[in-house]
């Protein structure tokens, strides 16, 4: 049975809610009369017009918050401001990711690495997650099961890197998986009945893989409707022992 059917009035959030899967997860989740309250960051209002529409239309339920998560005074004020609402969150679904900016493109080689853009792609892709896990851990510390997950990547896998490149991208979703599995080991003891888990989602039809998905075959780019559904059924039916685990879109679990 899956852990929302014990919980009325559910209290979720999603960070990174401004477009692709994060807007998507916000959307599936007003949609399901599971959830009382929705909470959901975005990083600049120019980019987040959808969400906010979203807000007119379900006033009593969506909060939209303005968080950068490489700013660590931003994510205490969120959690302040989601506290003073509400005692208990549960669901949390990071989906903020970098692959690609104005300055900076995932690297083909060795000679295309710049130092600033390592840092850049560990402050969103990695360091925000664990700055995310400790300080919510108050909203999940509470007697009814929650799912606190990120969104990594596949290419974060060291196990199963054949081809190399995107040095940045995939060294980033590597530190978010082993940041994610420590504080996994860590709620165990200090908020046991929390989930933590990784997932990868899939290339999925958004403006992150947009310009990379040319050699993608159609039945393996999804739309975001379609990711977001895979990863709720697998964050669904997740068990107790499934903690820390990285999990791909169709539930089977990623080498690490």
């Amino acid at each position: 049975m899956s852990f929302l059917e014990e919980i009325n009035n559910a209290n979720a959030l999603i960070v990174g809610a401004s477009q692709g899967i994060g807007l998507g997860f916000v959307q599936k989740l007003l949609q399901d009369n599971r959830f009382a309250r929705v909470y959901a960051t975005y990083r600049q209002p120019e980019s987040a017009s959808e969400l906010l529409n979203l807000k007119d239309e379900y006033s009593d339920r969506l909060t939209c918050l303005s968080m950068d998560i490489t700013d660590e005074s931003q994510i205490v004020e969120v959690v302040q401001q989601i506290s003073a609402a509400v005692n208990k969150l549960h669901l949390a679904v990071n989906c903020v990711g970098l692959l690609h900016e104005e300055t900076l493109q995932p690297e083909k080689s060795l000679k295309r690495i710049e130092p600033e853009n390592l840092m850049r792609y560990f402050q969103v892709n990695s360091i925000g997650a664990i700055l995310l896990a400790k300080h919510l851990l108050p909203l999940f510390r509470h007697h009814e099961r929650s799912v606190f997950a990120s969104i990594s990547a596949k290419v974060g896998s060291i196990g199963d890197n054949q081809l190399g490149g995107w040095y940045g991208y995939r060294a980033s979703k590597a530190a978010l998986n082993m940041f994610m599995r420590s504080a996994a080991i860590e709620y165990k003891r200090t908020s046991p009945k929390t989930l933590i888990v990784m997932l990868h989602p899939g290339t999925t039809d958004t403006r992150l893989s947009r310009p990379f998905q040319a050699n993608v075959p159609a039945e393996k780019l999804f739309s975001v409707e379609r990711t977001v559904t895979q990863l709720l059924a697998v964050i669904e039916q997740l068990q107790d022992g499934d903690s820390g685990q990285f999990f791909s879109w169709d539930g089977s679990r990623l080498p690490w």
